[in-house]
């Protein structure tokens, strides 16, 4: 085989974290046409259709019971407000801009996991995650006019995706993955119909328009896809610094496509984000090969005395 498993992962992240860009693209392109509320509405109907056929296909029909768990409900809310807040902000703001704070996310989980499940977190990580956060304030530059209310539903975001990766690991593992996404499609598509109302009214909308949105529900699955290959087919060591591609991605179609250039205090903080992120996706792989070396002495010690 040419590729190993952990080069392979890293190009399905890579090219996850693509599709994902050309989604906000797609759809901060339509948000110049129509409200945030029809776009989640008309995009929502066709991501949903895609993943409900899928999920009734692929999953036991038995397990659907299990999306009424509380933990399951708490993902999903905190999923739909995730969708909100990054798309009115995404259609608001520079989408270099908005891809810069949203790495901040895994740094965000890190220190969710180490106060909610006690995962043990090292003054290393701790002060990985300080330098992350310095990166955030240089973007956001508060006192200087940088800050805006923008820039605030991205943080809420980051806020609620915590939230929703931190309730996804408390959901027990019977519970199919695509049920889930499933439900979280229908329940965005369902907000976004109740919010067409109050983001201004249904809107004509052209035939491109319609296109652009199909074409973003396709690369919202591409991306899924792609990324639950990333994570199954090498370490998620190898293939989660990848996640910051999307930077680039995002530096690369705001500039081809909308003009936007990001300023230097923009691509400073970035790149603290981004070195934080790595160091902090090192350290966690330095401790779980120490705990693994912990464990085989153990078991061959154990093996001994048998």
């Amino acid at each position: 085989m040419l590729l190993t498993p952990n080069t392979r992962a890293a190009l399905f992240m890579t090219l996850s974290m693509a599709a994902f860009l050309v989604n906000d693209m797609l759809t901060k392109l339509a948000s110049q046409s129509v409200s945030m509320g029809q776009v989640m509405l008309v995009r929502g109907l066709f991501a949903s259709a895609m993943i409900l056929w899928l999920a009734w296909r692929n999953t036991p029909r038995e397990s659907w019971r299990g999306l009424g768990q509380p933990m399951v409900l708490l993902r999903t809310g905190a999923d739909v407000l995730a969708t909100v807040t990054y798309l009115v902000a995404l259609a608001n703001a520079p989408l270099v801009s908005v891809a810069s704070l949203f790495q901040a996310l895994p740094l965000a989980v890190t220190m969710g996991a180490a106060i909610v499940f006690r995962e043990p977190v090292g003054w290393r990580r701790w002060s990985a995650i300080a330098v992350g956060f310095t990166g955030v304030l240089i973007i956001l530059r508060p006192g200087f006019g940088a800050f805006s209310v923008w820039s605030a539903l991205v943080l809420a975001t980051v806020f609620s995706c915590t939230v929703r990766d931190l309730a996804t690991r408390a959901i027990p593992a019977n519970v199919p993955s695509l049920q889930i996404s499933a439900l979280t499609a229908v329940s965005v598509m369902l907000t976004g119909g109740m919010l067409v109302a109050p983001f201004g009214g249904w809107q004509p909308m052209q035939p491109q328009v319609l296109a652009i949105l199909v074409g973003a529900a396709v690369f919202v699955m591409i991306g899924y896809q792609t990324l639950t290959l990333a994570m199954r087919t090498g370490d998620l060591s190898a293939s989660a610094p990848f996640r910051y591609s999307a930077l680039v991605w995002a530096a690369l179609f705001g500039y081809l496509v909308f003009g936007e250039v990001p300023d230097w205090p923009t691509a400073a903080g970035a790149l603290l984000i981004i070195g934080s992120g790595i160091f902090t996706i090192y350290r966690e792989r330095k401790r779980k090969d120490a705990a693994n070396v912990v464990a085989e002495s153990t078991a061959r010690t154990g093996a001994r005395g048998l």
